[in-house]
């Protein structure tokens, strides 16, 4: 079992920065590929961002890339998504989600466990 909880979610103005932490529980947190995921309103949940249980191997969405950086602290059972650059489609709720692997990729059902997310405004 791995509980996961978000923070760092708020209101920025578009170019600013943000950085989004999760911290877990569970003896398998440090063993787990994790992912970031966003949801804005009326849309599906999306893939934004993937980092292996090592933190070596990361995948992006093209969306995001090149602004947003995924990294992890096993030490501290914590993964961070930094922010920069942010526009106003950015907003959205921001979920970590763990996966049962080591490695992992895009889709929702890759995940295993869900924070409850943190919600991020963007505005203009």
């Amino acid at each position: 079992q791995v509980q996961l909880v978000e923070s760092g979610g708020g209101l920025v103005q578009a170019g600013g920065s943000l950085r989004l932490s999760c911290t877990g529980s569970g003896r398998t947190f440090s063993r787990a590929a994790m992912g970031w995921f966003r949801q804005a309103p009326g849309k599906e949940r999306e893939f934004v961002a993937a980092l292996a249980w090592s933190g070596h191997s990361t995948s992006y969405a093209d969306s995001v890339k090149g602004r947003f950086t995924v990294s992890r602290d096993n030490a501290k059972n914590a993964v961070y998504l930094q922010m920069n650059s942010l526009k106003l489609e950015d907003t959205a709720v921001y979920y970590c989600a763990a996966a049962p692997t080591p490695y992992s990729g895009t889709s929702p059902s890759e995940y295993d466990y869900w924070g409850q997310g943190t919600q991020v405004t963007v505005s203009s």
